[in-house]
């Protein structure tokens, strides 16, 4: 395999994403997806569309999907 070609076409890529600072902002919805509270399914989920925008946040950028409690707030006790 070709070194030289393989790092022209990540470059490509990440060009294509937005450049370095997109990369970075991804790299960080990610860590923050990764990190919050849910399934493995809710998080693959929320994973995949927050890379389907590129170094974009999304509309809902930092708060985690409807039914996922955030980190610092208590679940809502069931309706009776």
């Amino acid at each position: 395999m070709n070194i030289g070609k393989l790092s022209g076409m990540a470059k490509d890529l990440i060009d294509k994403r937005g450049g370095m600072d997109a990369l970075k902002k991804d790299a960080e919805e990610l860590k923050d997806i990764a990190t919050s509270k849910g399934s493995v399914t809710d998080k693959a989920k929320r994973a995949a569309d927050a890379l389907k925008d590129p170094g974009a946040a999304g509309p809902d950028a930092g708060t985690p999907a409807a039914g996922t409690p955030r980190a610092d707030e208590k679940p809502a006790p069931p309706a009776p």
